[in-house]
């Protein structure tokens, strides 16, 4: 199993030891996450730090963002890294488009599709020196002229991975994505029962294999060197499980579970502003739903119980402090749990 890790953002002078010390533990790959701060700019960063790791924003929200400027953010970081960007795309909801980043709102998962193909025309256009035409209903691109070229760089194409919760955005995904970043609200059931079936339908529909197919995350790790501290994630789980929950795009995967009730509460609460109580209404039970949880001793066992044989690649934070070797170690240990994934196929 492929382990991410996620780097610093505040502050960028952070970005560069932090990456480097990442890829010494041995991490497969450094993450960056769309917040409260730009997720592109540490992996320029932490780019010029490492020389194996991947570097991945997990995700970029991609509908405010001119395909073609993104285009060109992904290519340089691409280019100077030497070919270890993947580049995790992820629609956002309704109310965040219109309201926090002020664009009107489509179909997310017809737009998506539409999405990645504008991408992908870019850069063949740029590494190929052909003519740029693409003609979607959502974007049509037909000018690139050779000063806004840039040279193209021998590397394969960028992987492009597609965030994914509800089944069309599944489908998606497997049809024109090099993997899927499944939210941190996914169970096992969820994943197995859903989550796969469709994908496959859309690797299906365009003849792609799974084993080029990255199924990233969907849950929790909650770990540490003693029960206290694995009870104190636990607790930061809950505060996000709640957070998620009141989300009714999420509501399948509590359904699943039989935690539709759980989820309208969660609602209510976001609606009256009660986001500080929350976290008080998520049973133990619902936490270990959606996450791994052990002691370092027990972490390993967990974690494949948890995504063995459904998942390629997770995401691990170690509490502060951890000694690096013992996260070298139990990063290998980890890595040893078998996976589907391959490697990207992305040939021009």
């Amino acid at each position: 199993m492929r382990i991410f890790t996620v780097l610093p953002q505040r502050h960028w002078r952070d970005v560069g030891p932090a990456a480097a010390a990442a890829e010494a533990v041995g991490f497969d790959a450094l993450m960056t996450v769309e917040l409260g701060h730009d997720p592109l700019a540490p992996l320029a960063l932490a780019a010029l730090a490492t020389e194996r790791a991947e570097l991945t924003p997990s995700v970029v929200v991609a509908f405010p963002r001119s395909p073609t400027v993104l285009a060109q953010q992904a290519w340089d970081i691409h280019a100077n890294s030497g070919g270890r960007l993947v580049l995790g795309l992820g629609s956002q909801v309704k109310g965040h488009n219109e309201r926090r980043f002020g664009i009107g709102w489509t179909a997310p998962a017809p737009r998506m599709r539409d999405y990645v193909g504008a991408l992908r025309a870019v850069w063949r256009a740029w590494e190929t020196r052909g003519r740029l035409d693409f003609d979607s209903p959502h974007y049509k691109l037909s000018l690139m002229t050779p000063d806004f070229s840039p040279e193209p760089t021998g590397l394969s194409m960028v992987p492009v991975t597609v965030a994914a919760v509800g089944e069309a955005m599944l489908r998606v995904a497997g049809q024109v994505g090099d993997g899927v970043r499944l939210h941190p609200l996914c169970s096992r059931a969820y994943l197995e029962q859903v989550g796969l079936p469709q994908m496959m339908e859309g690797m299906r529909r365009s003849g792609r294999s799974r084993l080029n197919f990255d199924v990233h995350g969907g849950g929790f790790v909650c770990t540490g060197p003693d029960q206290a501290t694995v009870a104190a994630e636990m607790e930061k789980a809950r505060r996000r499980i709640g957070f998620y929950g009141s989300t009714r795009t999420y509501l399948p995967i509590l359904a699943l579970h039989g935690l539709e009730e759980l989820g309208a509460r969660l609602h209510r609460m976001s609606v009256e502003g009660q986001w500080d109580r929350m976290a008080a209404e998520v049973p133990d039970d619902a936490v270990r739903i959606f996450a791994a949880c052990g002691t370092y001793d027990e972490l390993p066992a967990a974690i494949e119980r948890r995504f063995g044989g459904v998942a390629d690649s997770i995401d691990l934070r170690f509490p502060a402090g951890i000694a690096p070797g013992l996260a070298g170690e139990l990063v290998r240990d980890i890595q040893r749990i078998p996976h589907t994934f391959a490697g990207f196929n992305t040939d021009w």
